[in-house]
């Protein structure tokens, strides 16, 4: 193989790694979809809303503002985005239309979490959280026109996440966790004469999380939570399905962002609860990406690089106001609006996740089964604005091979969550 072919596979393995900081759900790769509660609400008020054991990860100091006992709260998200291209001069290699615009990137995704809160006296509590904090899934008609920038892009998440919260006053709670998360991704796209490259690779990192919740009088209650950074030294494999003399191992370092929130929950009058939220992620965090072979191919020896990649992404700003209807004794209808930024640019923005900046508009109901069985019902659309793309694939620059578009995007969130205390 030619060493311009070895140069293009290996730097298309270098962005499909790239896609792990993309993400679904969210801006960026967060997944915001966590309690079934909170999704009718459009996660509004979630640092300050105590509604059931799912506080052990929004805002642990939470705990001590449920009921005293055991509780255990499960959720199942179906998630339904849809990204499709529109093609809008394509020039170079992406002017012909292959297969075609790739047809619908999106597909269904589903997520389970789970809560649990205890006491363990009457100023301690605990609680765990099994969730997935980060994930995409995009997947691209073969042959389409952009198929040197991507194909298929799979990543999955799991967190596990301890905490303990205790009671400073009968008015105060503070609380803290540990995050142990382990993130892994499957991407492919094509390279050329060496067919299609496929990527795995994968990692376990740790962090932390801190909260605070006050019951600033009978009728109004505050939190805050701060969530560190993680880093992963993600280690995979490159294969190509035409040049296998290019096969190898590489790592590369990446740090998901630190994130805050303040949040407000008021109840207005028996019937009415009001909830806000403001949320900061750090995503400027997130500069480029270097990718380094761990073992020698025909494409480099170990420590070489293979690229480095820029991204260039900036903070972002999530902010949500929710409202609760209680219709009778066992019933509650939940409403929600929010608007999430997007960290990316159209400098850095590619097709294996076309981010813009989107606006929720949610849908909500509880209904309490018994005095220990919760039901909750949540539904959330995702308007999000057109994402336009102005991206190439190395070795190519734009101009003159651009891939010049925009993409047609939206998505639906449907929670369903029980809740039983014990």
């Amino acid at each position: 193989m030619n060493m311009n072919a070895r140069r293009m596979t290996s730097l298309v393995v270098a962005a499909a790694l790239s896609c792990l900081t993309s993400g679904a759900g969210a801006g960026g790769f967060g997944i915001a979809t966590q309690s079934g509660s909170g999704t009718g609400n459009a996660f509004a008020g979630g640092a300050a809303a105590a509604d059931d054991a799912s506080v052990a990860w929004s805002n642990p100091a939470g705990m001590t503002f449920l009921p005293e006992g055991k509780q255990i709260a499960g959720a199942l998200h179906a998630l339904r985005p849809s990204f499709k291209f529109q093609n809008k001069g394509s020039t170079g290699a992406f002017a012909a239309p292959g297969s075609g615009d790739g047809g619908d990137g999106g597909g269904w995704a589903y997520v389970p979490n789970a809560f649990f809160k205890m006491d363990v006296n009457q100023n301690w509590r605990i609680g765990l959280s099994f969730n997935v904090p980060f994930g995409l899934k995009t997947d691209y008609d073969s042959s389409w026109r952009g198929q040197l920038t991507a194909l298929k892009s799979e990543i999955k998440s799991i967190n596990i996440n301890p905490s303990i919260a205790y009671t400073v006053s009968d008015s105060i709670s503070v609380g803290g966790g540990l995050s142990v998360q382990k993130l892994r991704a499957e991407l492919t796209s094509f390279a050329g004469a060496a067919g299609n490259a496929t990527l795995t690779a994968d990692d376990v990192g740790y962090g932390f999380n801190l909260g605070i919740m006050v019951q600033v009088t009978p009728h109004t209650r505050i939190g805050s939570t701060y969530r560190s950074k993680i880093r992963y030294d993600l280690k995979g494999t490159a294969n190509f399905s035409r040049g296998a003399a290019l096969n190898g191992d590489i790592r590369a370092n990446l740090k998901v962002p630190n994130s805050a929130s303040f949040s407000v929950f008021h109840s207005l009058n028996p019937e009415w609860e009001l909830m806000g939220d403001i949320t900061w992620t750090g995503w400027s965090s997130v500069r480029q990406l270097t990718v380094i072979r761990a073992s020698s191919s025909a494409g480099g020896g170990v420590g070489s690089t293979l690229g480095t990649l820029p991204f260039q992404w900036k903070d972002t700003w999530r902010a949500s106001i929710g409202a609760n209807y209680k219709l009778n004794e066992n019933t509650k209808i939940r409403l929600g609006l929010a608007f999430d930024q997007t960290p990316t640019t159209i400098q850095t923005r590619t097709p294996r996740l076309p981010d813009q900046d989107r606006t929720w508009a949610a849908f909500g109901v509880q209904h309490r089964i018994s005095n220990a069985n919760v039901l909750d019902i949540g539904y959330a659309h995702e308007f999000v604005r057109d994402a336009t793309i102005n991206a190439s694939a190395a070795p190519l620059n734009c101009p003159p091979h651009c891939l010049a578009g925009s993409f047609d995007n939206k998505a639906h969130i449907f929670s369903l969550q029980y809740s039983h205390s014990f």
